[in-house]
């Protein structure tokens, strides 16, 4: 069958629009994404850190947990660019690894301030990435069955 020239002037009429819809559900599945990665990882904080502080001493612990909350902001600033690259940006920027660059100098020049639990506390932003992977490979979409 032929498309009518109407036809043709209705379907790019809508199109804008569905992809504006599709974008924005696209964003909002982001925007998802980012909520459950930073609250995971501030669940991982909740139980690490307690851990840290039974088997070593309170010091140790706050430190890690300086490294973990420098992880939650670089995991935020990382975030932000994506986003940013996702409307139309050229790149991502660095910025986001000047927050842990600036706390390990910090870390080096500080007595009360231990680079490696800093290090690992840092790290759980991974941990995080971890679960998460591990989750969507293991536990089927249940969306995609409806």
């Amino acid at each position: 069958m032929e498309e009518t020239p109407q036809a043709s002037v209705d379907a790019i009429a809508e199109s804008p629009m569905e992809e504006e819809q599709k974008s924005s559900g696209s964003m909002d599945e982001y925007y998802a994404l980012q909520r459950e990665l930073i609250v995971t990882t501030l669940v991982l904080m909740g139980i690490i850190f307690p851990a840290v502080w039974f088997f070593y001493d309170l010091n140790v612990a706050l430190n890690y947990l300086a490294g973990a909350f420098t992880g939650v902001i670089y995991l935020r600033l990382l975030g932000k660019n994506v986003e940013k690259l996702g409307q139309g940006a050229n790149s991502v920027g660095k910025s986001q690894i000047a927050v842990f660059v600036g706390v390990m100098i910090i870390a080096s020049q500080l007595k009360q301030l231990s680079i490696l639990p800093i290090f690992l506390g840092f790290l759980t932003y991974k941990a995080t990435l971890i679960i998460y992977t591990l989750r969507i490979l293991l536990v089927p979409d249940r969306s995609a069955n409806s």
